[in-house]
């Protein structure tokens, strides 16, 4: 914890946002897998986030990530009987993942780490000019 709580919700933010981000580059990654088998399809991933008290004041709220849960949107099943991943049925198994919809969430995510990464910035230059007040 730094003497300036400023600081601890800045970081606080940065690090839910980095989270945030790893999450959808995964889902991005995995946007195009698929499996013969609908259980073992990889399932998209979602922060979940809850507020926190910073420096023991209820007044000053930082960000954390509770867990990163598993979505439960059942995978998508398409007919390809000539996959060599194909069940007996010809079916292939790809999860569901909107990459639209992934990118929406990457740029909000980015733009928000980046928001926090001004308040750390300005934080540290207002900081640095107190400090030289007295000089």
């Amino acid at each position: 914890m730094s003497t300036l709580p400023i600081f601890d919700v800045a970081g606080s933010a940065m690090k839910a946002q980095s989270v945030r981000l790893s999450t959808v580059a995964s889902n991005l990654a995995n946007a195009d897998s698929v499996s013969g088998d609908p259980n073992a399809v990889y399932q998209p991933k979602h922060p979940l986030f809850t507020t926190q008290a910073v420096a023991g004041d209820p007044a000053l709220s930082g960000v954390r990530v509770t867990e990163v849960v598993d979505s439960t949107a059942a995978p998508l099943k398409r007919y390809e009987p000539g996959h060599p991943l194909a069940d007996a049925d010809g079916y292939v198994y790809a999860p569901d993942i909107d990459p639209v919809a992934q990118m929406v969430d990457l740029i909000s995510a980015s733009r928000s780490y980046q928001a926090n990464v001004e308040v750390f910035n300005t934080a540290k230059e207002l900081a640095t000019a107190t400090l030289n007040m007295g000089k």
